[in-house]
């Protein structure tokens, strides 16, 4: 029987038929793999697509997270810093309190002596060292500027 099927088929024939059966085979496995990569790139795309949503829908929340929380550090710095302005202010408020701390910045800043002593004024040998307001502040009395002032708010008026 296999010399009749060889005969009843010419070799352009069988060559066709197996060109066929190959061509067909290939057609299928491309199929399959067609429709193996239509599948994965429509669930990658399903799934870029809902990254992309949560990316968009999460992106301003998240900026005003960040944003608040970076305003929340800075008042907490500005607290600390008035803590401690206060604290400052409670320790000079109490070292004025004391009778000896008083007196001895009223002598160091308006230049009082005690009864008996004797007051003394050192002037810097090197005028030229000291900037320009302090040489005018330093060479006239303090009450020198008050007049001054006083002059100058009485001829505005005029």
């Amino acid at each position: 029987m296999a010399v009749k099927d060889r005969d009843r088929f010419s070799t352009a024939t069988r060559l066709r038929l197996l060109g066929e059966q190959t061509a067909a085979r290939v057609y299928r496995s491309q199929t399959r793999r067609q429709a193996r990569r239509s599948r994965l790139t429509g669930r990658a795309a399903l799934l870029a697509l809902v990254l992309c949503s949560l990316v968009v829908a999460l992106a301003y929340p998240i900026r005003q997270y960040v944003s608040q929380r970076a305003e929340i550090a800075e008042m907490e710095r500005q607290r600390q810093e008035a803590r401690n302005r206060v604290e400052q202010l409670r320790d000079l408020k109490a070292r004025w309190q004391d009778d000896a701390y008083a007196q001895q910045q009223i002598r160091k800043r308006l230049h009082y002596v005690m009864p008996g002593e004797t007051g003394y004024i050192v002037v810097d040998p090197d005028p030229a060292r000291r900037p320009p307001v302090h040489r005018t502040a330093l060479a006239r009395p303090w009450y020198a500027g008050v007049w001054d002032g006083v002059d100058k708010a009485d001829a505005s008026d005029r």
